[in-house]
């Protein structure tokens, strides 16, 4: 049985500005969370199954605090902004969320071609800062790579499976009116385009990441 080892950070991530798409906010956010995860469930990468937060203060930044809801099927906005705000905490009726996860389980083809489902597989965020909304798509194993985190090259691994995301993400893309901006490098990896930026190889064998996970 094929298993994933997952990375403790991102192996790349795409980030979207959306001031331009929607106004900023818990509501605005939610709905774009729904929008986008729509695309990511299309695309079998996404079934949205928790929504995770933590709250902050305008001004003072992040409480320390933090809580999620379960989620089954499509994201409503208007029913999970009630539920959103009835998990304020009391002593802090100034807190709004300062960002949203949207977690789940998603399906990966092994290099036979069979279809598995990971949790974790893909993590989508949404910023609800009043200021500035944005959002970000995060992937945490291997199989969009094309070596694993050992440095073994498994092509046939990363080509069934990174087309899928970067289609995922061409039309997220088109959904939001805006190219995606690949998000800050990590030890396990780097996004370039709509895919990863391949490694450099020795002797026919990448970088063994193994020693962070």
């Amino acid at each position: 049985m094929a298993i994933l080892m997952r990375a403790p950070e991102e192996c790349a991530s795409w980030e979207w500005e959306l001031n331009d798409f929607a106004q900023p906010g818990l509501d605005s956010a939610l709905m774009v969370a729904a929008r986008m995860s729509d695309v990511l469930r299309k695309h079998r990468l996404l079934e949205p199954g928790r929504l995770a937060w933590d709250w902050t203060v305008f001004g003072r930044g992040g409480t320390g605090l933090g809580a999620s809801v379960a989620l089954w099927g499509a994201l409503d906005g208007s029913e999970l902004a009630q539920r959103v705000r009835a998990a304020q905490p009391a002593s802090l009726p100034e807190a709004e969320p300062g960002f949203l996860v949207v977690s789940g389980a998603g399906t990966w083809l092994d290099a036979q071609g069979e279809a598995r489902s990971e949790l974790g597989l893909l993590e989508l965020t949404v910023y609800p800062d009043e200021r500035n909304l944005a959002a970000e798509v995060a992937v945490f194993h291997d199989i969009w790579g094309y070596c694993d985190f050992k440095g073994v090259p498994h092509p046939e691994v990363q080509e069934r499976n990174a087309p899928r995301l970067a289609a995922a993400l061409r039309e997220l893309d088109a959904l939001l009116g805006v190219p995606a901006r690949p998000g800050d490098p990590t030890y396990f990896g780097h996004a370039e385009g709509h895919g990863l930026v391949a490694p450099d190889l020795i002797d026919g064998l990448g970088p063994d990441l193994t020693d962070k996970l």
